[in-house]
């Protein structure tokens, strides 16, 4: 999966907007962050945190979450090593979490 594959996905979901910020992109559902780029192969992804442990034991191949992520809501994805279809699912799943859906 690469960053155009989730640009892509992301513009079908309802209400979910893209921007760059220092010159990574992010996407946000009326303000609230959805998914962000961290560099040019990893994203960090809302997920709440049954979810996101759920993802990790199930998927340690794609998703990690580092210490500065420790206490949010957020989980790292390798776009680049991982399984793109539990990515997409993951973005898919912090949009619902962002817009209550």
């Amino acid at each position: 999966m690469t960053l155009a594959d989730l640009s892509r996905l992301a513009a079908q979901l309802d209400g979910v907007a893209e921007r760059r910020r220092n010159g990574l992109v992010e996407w946000r559902y009326r303000g609230r962050l959805v998914a962000r780029q961290l560099d040019d192969s990893h994203v960090v992804i809302r997920a709440s945190f049954e979810f996101r442990d759920f993802l990790l034991h199930s998927f340690p191949e794609t998703f990690s979450v580092p210490t500065r992520f420790a206490k949010h809501m957020m989980i790292v994805a390798d776009l680049e090593n991982g399984n793109p279809d539990i990515v997409e699912d993951a973005l898919i799943a912090a949009w619902e979490l962002q817009s209550g859906k």
